[in-house]
């Protein structure tokens, strides 16, 4: 009997740590091109609006896939929701190893968005609840940090091969081909949560916000709090190796993929160092922090200073952590057990979006004022942001 209790929660870890892998190799696929960039922006001769455009067009998947998708999992299962996610990210991961034009970057990127769009919120209620019983918050802390992991890992990798290796725009994506395959196959030995799965047929796709009635005023503070943590961190992911090379005269792709995984690493360390802070408090701590590290990012560009950016994406890294891990916590706390890939789905929503869009804004700014202006103001949305973000979590935060 002991043995048996010993086997299965040894079984339990091996299926939480492939389901975690998992969703970390999904995210390597989504911030891998960021070092590389500069390397299309030369090879296609696009411009600057154009550049944050690909990078935007990411959202678009993501909302297909919450908008019609967001409740798959909750019925067909977890892993035949996951597996045609790994399959879009794989024909993602080919458009890209092919591209040749720009329309292929738009292509390869709106297929990310999908795929990861898909696979994160599959995954992240596969982990909590594999995880049941375990302890408070530490599902939402292992999909955060599998998440941040992966962030950290593509554009390092990406970039480092970009400027060492060659075929700098094709062979990156055919190793992670190969990372792709492998999750696959791994995941099929994790054992599916979902209680009598529906066929493919029998799922209801009508898009709707997923958001139950009771909950949505507590919903509001962790929704703020993650759109404005992945709008700094996506400037990071898609503006930083401009920044770098333009205003800082740091063009080397390894310094771009370096920065970048700084910002992701730091928050996956992060999230997994602070277990002790409360979902409330390190989601506050989180909001506090955007400020000191978006106007020293601004700070950074205006002094041309290398240091005080690196100090200012330690600083991202630290809130992006916290606030990921601290604003998923509130999601899983207060979402219903029978709606839950559905709610995390709706709160994934807003932080794709956060990823995105202000990178729209701050392109169409910068191509008609200058991009120094643009960044003040993207500065100064994200300190509103965050004010909203912990007046509303004051007020109507879980247990009051």
């Amino acid at each position: 009997m002991i043995v048996t209790a010993a086997s299965r929660k040894r079984a339990g870890r091996v299926a939480l740590t492939i389901v975690a892998v998992e969703l970390a190799v999904m995210f390597v696929g989504a911030i891998m091109p960021t070092p590389l960039y500069p390397l299309y922006q030369h090879a296609f001769g696009f411009s600057g609006i154009t550049l944050t455009l690909i990078y935007a067009v990411y959202v678009l998947g993501n909302l297909v896939a919450l908008l019609f998708f967001g409740r798959l999992a909750d019925q067909v299962g977890r892993r035949a929701a996951s597996l045609p996610a790994i399959g879009f990210g794989i024909a993602s991961t080919v458009v890209f190893a092919l591209a040749n034009a720009t329309a292929w970057l738009f292509a390869a990127r709106a297929l990310s968005g999908f795929s990861t769009g898909l696979a994160a919120g599959a995954a992240t209620a596969w982990i909590a609840e594999l995880y049941v019983g375990r302890g408070n918050g530490a599902a939402a802390r292992i999909a955060a940090a599998a998440n941040f992991f992966g962030c950290a890992a593509g554009p390092l990798f990406a970039g480092l091969l970009a400027q060492f290796a060659p075929w700098p725009l094709r062979l990156p994506y055919l190793i992670y081909l190969v990372w792709l395959g492998a999750a696959a196959a791994a995941i099929l030995f994790v054992p599916e949560t979902v209680m009598r799965p529906k066929r493919f047929g029998e799922a209801a796709l009508r898009p709707r916000l997923g958001v139950p009635r009771p909950i949505r005023l507590q919903f509001v503070s962790p929704a703020v709090s993650g759109f404005a943590t992945f709008s700094l961190i996506g400037f990071y992911a898609a503006l930083i190796p401009n920044l770098l090379a333009e205003g800082l005269q740091q063009p080397a792709p390894t310094v771009a993929g370096a920065v970048a995984c700084e910002v992701f690493g730091i928050a996956a360390i992060t999230i997994v160092s602070t277990a002790w802070l409360g979902s409330q408090a390190a989601m506050f701590s989180a909001l506090a922090l955007l400020l000191p590290a978006v106007w020293l990012l601004v700070g950074a560009e205006v002094a041309r200073s290398l240091p005080l950016l690196l100090f200012a994406a330690a600083l991202c890294g630290v809130a992006g952590g916290l606030g990921y891990r601290g604003s998923l916590e509130v999601i899983n706390r207060i979402a219903p057990a029978e709606r839950r890939s559905e709610v995390v789905s709706s709160y994934l929503i807003a932080l794709f979006a956060g990823n995105s869009l202000p990178v729209i804004g701050i392109g169409v700014l910068s191509a008609s004022t200058s991009a120094s202006f643009a960044h003040v103001v993207f500065a100064a949305v994200i300190t509103v942001l965050a004010g909203i973000a912990a007046l509303t979590g004051i007020k109507y935060g879980p247990g009051r």
